[in-house]
């Protein structure tokens, strides 16, 4: 049976990149080696890291803008130490929408002071919050564009006279902005882009260097950037995956054919979750993520009915976090419109059947 994957991450993708990737591993560029086992220093890696590098910059219309593309390891996570190590040299502001902000904070507080210009705590971090003012003597922003946990998205970014960091892991090439605005994004690569193992990072060069402090080579993005992320061995099929993936985007109408494509489906799911009685949404309207769809039932007493229902149908992944509870549909890039129709056929049968 077709399983209709809602997983949150490691992520749903297209069916020719499976094919492609798989293929690769019993013999890359027809080199009868597997891309298991070619050197990373082999100029047939090199040539898809250059590539992938490249090709991020071009889909987020960033090539030829100043900006670096690095593929590292250690996921967002990483990047939460790493963003502090390199930039916060006296007081960095950060807005707390969830689990993944929350984390950056308590490391960005191992380097210096943090502000917390707002959070969204009270309410269990189900809405984004809109008024707050960033301390003028801040050494950046920092903010977390989608939250899986709770299903909310930033839509408008706040202007600033700073370094803008962004955490964008679960909506990465999901949705047309002006990524000029940023200097620094960073994204896991398993929740919208490829298998977990690497992480992008793009970075506006001029904003290194102003930290007093010595980095260790590791957690030095001049570092990586000096390299070519290859300054230790990369993540060689993670980035190669990622790289399918990103010609996949392109070759499907690039970012703006995606959002299109993730607008309907989060539209058809929300008009189901506004319109079923059985059925209530957990974000704000307002601030509801396009990728990742929370929602709970009106009474639990339906529960073991309905979860029977979606499993029987090949359903997976729809699960909620245990923070939030209820439902959660990830509906990433290579999400088929059919199986978020699948979903929604389910939820006005149950209504149906009580």
């Amino acid at each position: 049976m077709k399983k209709h994957n809602f997983s949150a991450g490691p992520c749903i993708l297209p069916q020719e990149v499976f094919k492609e990737a798989s293929q690769a591993i019993l013999d890359f560029n027809n080199s009868g080696l597997s891309i298991l086992e070619i050197s990373h220093r082999s100029a047939d890696f090199v040539s898809v890291m250059e590539e992938a590098r490249m090709l991020a910059l071009d889909l987020l219309g960033l090539k030829d803008k100043g900006y670096k593309a690095l593929f590292l390891q250690g996921g967002a996570s990483t990047q939460f130490l790493m963003v502090a190590y390199n930039l916060l040299e006296k007081k960095a502001a950060y807005l707390n929408t969830g689990t993944w902000s929350s984390k950056a904070i308590k490391e960005a507080k191992l380097f210096g002071e943090v502000v917390e210009v707002a959070t969204s705590k009270d309410k269990n971090f189900s809405y984004i919050p809109k008024s707050y003012s960033i301390p003028q003597d801040a050494d950046y922003f920092h903010c977390t564009s989608n939250n899986t946990i709770f299903g909310t998205q930033i839509k408008e970014f706040p202007s600033v006279s700073k370094p803008l960091v962004c955490d964008m892991s679960s909506d990465i090439f999901s949705r047309e902005m002006d990524f000029s605005k940023f200097d620094l994004i960073y994204a896991g690569a398993q929740k919208n882009m490829g298998p977990a193992g690497t992480t992008l990072v793009i970075i506006q060069e001029e904003i290194l260097g102003k930290v007093s402090r010595e980095i260790p080579s590791m957690m030095d993005y001049a570092t990586h950037i000096s390299k070519d992320s290859m300054f230790n061995t990369p993540s060689v099929y993670a980035v190669y995956v990622s790289l399918l993936t990103l010609r996949w985007i392109k070759a499907n109408g690039g970012v703006r054919a995606m959002e299109e494509r993730n607008n309907k489906k989060a539209e058809i799911l929300y008009n189901e979750i506004d319109r079923n009685p059985l059925f209530k949404g957990f974000a704000a309207k307002e601030d509801r993520s396009a990728m990742n769809a929370t929602f709970n039932l009106t009474n639990e007493k339906h529960k073991e009915v309905f979860d029977k229902m979606w499993k029987d149908a090949g359903v997976n992944g729809l699960n909620g976090h245990r923070s939030v509870g209820g439902y959660r549909a990830s509906m990433y890039n290579a999400l088929s419109l059919e199986s978020v129709e699948v979903v929604v056929d389910l939820m006005q049968e149950l209504e149906k059947k009580v």
